[in-house]
């Protein structure tokens, strides 16, 4: 079992620049891909970006454009999501999850089978 716990949010200004962290509970994080996944009022949650299991990346390019960036550190059983120049359409709860790296999909959240609850980002205009 793996618990995920993200923190980082907040309110920003448009432009600004926010870090989030997921840390996991276990002894097997290394062995898992993760993902980060929005949900917008109103709209449905959607992919964000994904590191495997080896640290390749993927994006959601349509999203990100390049201000996004995700990390892990192994050692410290943490994800990390960078988020610069933030637009206010970024406002959404942000979602930490964790996959099996057998299990093939990283933008689909049926992939996932372990889930943070979420931290609220509010970019203002």
């Amino acid at each position: 079992q793996v618990q995920l716990v993200e923190s980082g949010g907040g309110l920003v200004q448009a432009g600004g620049s926010l870090r989030l962290s997921c840390a996991a509970s276990g002894r097997t994080f290394s062995r898992y891909d993760m993902g980060w996944f929005r949900q917008a009022p109103g709209k449905e949650r959607e992919f964000v970006a994904a590191i495997r299991a080896d640290g390749g990346t993927i994006y959601n390019v349509d999203v990100v454009k390049g201000r996004f960036t995700i990390s892990r550190d192994n050692a410290a059983n943490t994800v990390y999501l960078q988020m610069d120049t933030l637009k206010p359409e970024d406002t959404a709860v942000y979602y930490c999850a964790g996959k099996v790296k057998t299990i093939s999909g990283h933008k689909s959240q049926s992939a996932y089978t372990y889930w943070g609850r979420g931290t609220q980002v509010t970019v203002s205009s």
